[in-house]
């Protein structure tokens, strides 16, 4: 674990280390590579395992622009596996990360050996949601997460989650890693607010895709999977039950296994 300069910036990184082939991890909006710790505990044996925090977002450097844009992630990602040397590589992202992985497929198919794309929409944020993830923004910037961890909460998790007794501490120990965001989180969420959208580049995929979709989720719906799927020739796409929007963190056990199939098929293949 350590900071790696990418394109100007520090950004941190984990990297498992070895020979094997590299499975990078890219995260979600408000979260961190901590999103990824039981894919990575599950696959670190066999693939050098690398997730990192986008620039703007968990451990890694803020650069002082009004909006961090995906495209700026993609390029951080693209000069991540370049700088490693690790190319061709899975990429698995998640939300904010399939934003990266999709253009990544599209734009440089050269370094994927595959891509899964976890939770995430190929389009421009719905206009319908913009004025509430501004108004949330804004709270976030002057006064902090903290005060609307309970309206980002129901976004971000399903009602299997949120509302199992049994994983209580784990509800609070998330909820207070949403709550500790530095409060210029708000520039890495104007980029996701304005996005492009990528969907008319998914035909030009024909790198191995996985698309995952928990059937709780409400930001990134299954008709959006569906959407992707329909557009990415020999897509796979598969259901995760009683998961919402962070799939890897609410069902790990049934996105390893759809990952674990993936993998093998892939392999298979080569």
């Amino acid at each position: 674990m350590s900071y790696v300069v990418i394109n100007g910036v520090r950004l941190w990184v984990e990297d498992s280390g070895g020979d094997k082939p590299a499975l990078l991890f890219p995260h979600g909006l408000l979260w961190s590579t901590r999103m990824f710790d039981a894919q990575v505990a599950a696959f670190r044996d066999r693939y050098r395992c690398i997730a990192w925090d986008h620039r703007g977002q968990g451990q890694s450097d803020v650069p002082h622009v009004r909006c961090i844009s995906i495209d700026e992630c993609y390029r951080d990602a693209v000069a991540i596996i370049e700088h490693f040397g690790i190319a061709p590589v899975h990429f698995v992202g998640l939300s904010m990360g399939g934003f990266v992985a999709m253009r990544i497929a599209a734009r440089r198919p050269d370094l994927l050996r595959s891509c899964m794309l976890l939770e995430t929409s190929a389009d421009a944020e719905p206009q319908e949601n913009v004025p509430r993830y501004r108004m949330l923004n804004r709270v976030a910037r002057w006064i902090g997460l903290q005060f609307v961890a309970e309206q980002v909460m129901p976004i971000m998790f399903g009602q299997t989650f949120l509302t199992d007794p049994a994983r209580a501490t784990e509800r609070a120990r998330w909820k207070a890693d949403l709550s500790s965001n530095r409060r210029d989180i708000w520039r890495a969420v104007n980029g996701v607010i304005e996005r492009d959208g990528v969907f008319d580049a998914l035909s030009r995929i024909g790198t191995p895709t996985l698309i995952i979709v928990g059937d709780e989720d409400v930001a990134t719906d299954a008709k959006k999977a569906e959407r992707i799927h329909s557009a990415i020739r020999d897509s796979l796409l598969v259901r995760i039950a009683g998961a919402g929007h962070s799939s890897s963190i609410e069902q790990p056990a049934q996105v390893n296994a759809a990952m674990e199939d993936f993998l093998r098929a892939v392999s298979s293949r080569e």
